[in-house]
């Protein structure tokens, strides 16, 4: 399951949730501000970074400049807690799925996030147009695929 780490304020947040659900595609949401970061949320962010923490820290946001940090002097203990007491340090949105991790908003790097079977119908490997397919006709393909198996569930359970 696709995990984002957001604030409410934040536009880019904003764009990711609505891609997201323009694309129906599954996540959970952490509101950094109403929902205490803990250890393993900052684990799982790291683990998926190429850059540590220069990655997710905003180093211009105003906590981080009036502590006066510096990255380097601290320990991965300390920065863990000092993101966890001061979670608006964090650039947002922070968007993770499995080994996958964007930060922020780019409408090319979050297509990273589309379903596999979506995937397949963009790259016009079992598109019913074959080479012919486009992005738009892909999404309503998938969609009806999607419609078809929330029907089938309904059906089985009733």
């Amino acid at each position: 399951m696709i995990q984002m780490y957001t604030t409410p304020s934040c536009s880019s947040c904003r764009k990711a949730k609505k891609w997201f659900e323009e694309h129906r595609i599954d996540y959970r949401e952490k509101n950094i501000f109403n929902v205490k970061l803990t250890k393993e949320d900052i684990r799982a962010m790291l683990k998926n970074s190429e850059g540590g923490f220069d990655d997710i820290i905003s180093t211009r946001s105003k906590v981080f400049q009036d502590n006066d940090l510096n990255l380097d002097d601290m320990s991965l203990s300390e920065l863990t807690d000092f993101i966890i007491q001061n979670p608006s340090v964090l650039r947002r949105p922070i968007i993770i799925e499995d080994n996958k991790m964007q930060v922020g908003y780019n409408e090319d790097e979050i297509r990273a996030f589309i379903p596999k079977r979506l995937r397949e119908i963009i790259m016009c490997t079992t598109c019913d147009k074959g080479e012919d397919c486009d992005y738009r006709h892909a999404l309503d393909q998938y969609f009806r695929e999607l419609r078809q198996k929330e029907h089938q569930r309904e059906s089985t359970q009733a």
